[in-house]
């Protein structure tokens, strides 16, 4: 299985110089905790603001009403690619410690989550949560201290089918 075999295609989506009390208004319509922050160009990188981001923003003593979303939300975010396999898409989400990308391919296509994987899939089974850990997380690229200096892992080289942007 691949991202796209699982994705949510309904995507909202919100302007960067919306509010962040706009944002919860359309989290709480659609009863989503996640909006995909629009482009400003075709070149542009998408965004993606969560309700952590709001709350974050809220025990900072930021106004809802007069602070912006692009004050608050990740850009460029974590992206995958529809073509992904669940298996890396966990393996990225581990790593990254996200629990939520959008699925893009020159354009937004949907968006996956962990519960996408664990509704949708059998991959959490405890038999294949075992497998995964212990035989598959370790062969990820990671950053580690050595020698005084830290080694940044070439994750561009192991993962060639996922890009951040």
């Amino acid at each position: 299985m691949k991202a796209s075999d699982i994705m949510t295609s309904k995507v909202f989506t919100i302007d960067s110089l919306a509010t962040i009390m706009q944002a919860t208004k359309v989290m709480e319509q659609h009863k989503v905790k996640t909006l995909i922050v629009d482009r400003a160009s075709v070149e542009d990188a998408y965004g993606i603001i969560t309700q952590t981001d709001i709350a974050k923003a809220i025990a900072n003593a930021k106004d809802p009403a007069i602070t912006y979303v692009c004050e608050v939300m990740t850009k460029p975010c974590i992206v995958v690619n529809p073509d992904l396999s669940i298996e890396h898409i966990i393996k990225l989400f581990v790593q990254a410690r996200i629990r939520i990308a959008p699925v893009i391919k020159n354009k937004l296509l949907g968006i996956v989550s962990l519960t996408d994987i664990i509704t949708k899939t059998d991959y959490l089974t405890p038999e294949k949560v075992k497998y995964i850990y212990t035989s598959r997380l370790s062969e990820l690229p990671s950053d580690r201290w050595r020698d005084g200096e830290w080694e940044v892992a070439d994750w561009e080289g192991e993962l060639e089918n996922w890009c951040s942007g």
